[in-house]
């Protein structure tokens, strides 16, 4: 992972951050002393994650849904109130996986759920900060992805499941072309889109006997993608600060 990375303190919003990746995503950013405001759809929940790291990590003080208009456009307002600007956004928060599920019997409105997370609800939210992100001379945009998503990842990509995980699978592989376009999009501004698939990560129960790693051993690709510096990629997948093709 190369190591030219943003030294100037950013202010960072990170959806679903209440525990898991995005907690540790939070105090890894706060070490390095980044303004970290967390989000969830329970922004008690996020209070109390936030009390527990400390400053300079703070809680978005209104819920945030990101399936929902109001409670988004709710926390632009509550963020511009709270800190005046945004460097960089982090769309972190997803939906469940149902490890079981095979595209030819999905339950279809579960499924839309997920796409309603997984890719609308980065969407959505993207296209609400985006104003704040364009002010900002380091504008960055990280969509938690998935090699779920790809069709080379050798242990969960798309050719690899036997066609399970349907959904998931089909909305990181959505939201890696949504990070495509819009980096394209936004080619010749200052901000910078990127996808980061954190590997399979302990986040649930279990998840170790599948091989996966601690958080702690996630995040840094994910604080990487955050702090990239003004000449660093844009439209790209990556784990761990490499290419990761999809």
């Amino acid at each position: 992972m190369t190591e030219q990375t943003s030294t100037q303190p950013l202010t960072i919003l990170i959806t679903g951050a209440a525990h898991g990746l995005g907690a540790e995503v939070a105090r890894q950013l706060g070490d390095a002393g980044h303004q970290v405001v967390i989000s969830a759809r329970d922004q008690t929940a996020a209070k109390a994650t936030a009390d527990q790291l400390g400053e300079p990590v703070a809680a978005l003080p209104v819920d945030l849904d990101i399936t929902d208009d109001a409670s988004v456009t709710s926390a632009v307002k509550a963020l511009h109130e709270q800190t005046g600007r945004l460097d960089v956004l982090i769309n972190n928060a997803a939906g469940y996986v149902d490890w079981t599920e095979m595209a030819s019997t999905a339950d279809l409105a579960a499924a839309h759920h997920v796409m309603e997370t997984n890719l609308y609800g980065a969407w959505r939210v993207t296209q609400a900060f985006l104003p704040l992100l364009q002010q900002s001379a380091a504008g960055r945009v990280v969509n938690i992805s998935s090699g779920a998503g790809s069709h080379e990842d050798p242990a969960f990509g798309l050719r690899s499941r036997g066609g399970a995980a349907a959904t998931y699978g089909i909305s990181k592989a959505a939201l890696n072309a949504l990070t495509s376009t819009l980096a394209t999009e936004l080619a010749q501004t200052p901000v910078l889109v990127n996808a980061v698939c954190p590997g399979l990560t302990a986040t649930y129960p279990g998840a170790e006997n599948m091989g996966a790693r601690p958080v702690q051993e996630s995040a840094p690709g994910v604080v990487w993608a955050a702090t990239l510096p003004a000449d660093g990629p844009t439209g790209g997948f990556f784990r761990d600060g490499e290419p990761l093709p999809w």
